[in-house]
């Protein structure tokens, strides 16, 4: 994990102080763990959701069963509904990132090392809007070293979005 990209989002949320919280299925709450190395992240990240189990994804995130099932976990559709659901969950925060994945091993071939990002911003009190919505295929080898790779894609995205507001 990159120290000059964690920099870098620090200095945006000094810059432009934003609540960030994430939804974090397959990173199993290493996106939140990175920037809780920061002394004072606690003003800007609201938390994170580590929701591995399909029910969990239902009962806190308000993941739809009828989406689980026609998409399965590891898709574009769930990453969605996460970060959506995080948010409606979160109300503090103003952006709620997301990711699910499958990082091996014995993953079905078609979803190995494929890690999918959903972002949703608030627009005032009830809106919640999605800004983003992306399938990465990882090239990493390892579980280890894709999670440190899936955690670097999530972060790159929160730099972008802070950065572009």
């Amino acid at each position: 994990m990159s120290q000059r990209l964690i920099r870098l989002i620090w200095e945006e949320l000094q810059r432009k102080p934003r609540q960030i919280a994430f939804a974090e299925s397959c990173t199993a709450g290493a996106v939140a763990a990175a920037l809780g190395k920061l002394p004072g992240i606690s003003e800007y990240l609201c938390g994170s959701m580590v929701t591995y189990q399909e029910s969990t994804k239902q009962e806190w995130l308000g993941v739809r069963a009828t989406t689980l099932k026609k998409h399965t976990a590891v898709s574009s559709p769930v990453a969605i509904e996460m970060a959506r659901g995080l948010l409606r969950r979160t109300p503090q925060a103003d952006w709620g990132l997301a990711i699910t994945g499958h990082l091996g091993p014995n993953a079905p071939e078609a979803l190995d090392g494929r890690v999918y990002v959903a972002a949703a911003r608030r627009r005032g009190k009830s809106r919640v809007e999605l800004v983003a919505a992306e399938c990465y295929h990882l090239s990493e080898r390892t579980r280890l070293r894709r999670r440190t790779e899936a955690v670097a894609i999530v972060l790159d995205l929160l730099l972008e979005l802070l950065a572009n507001e």
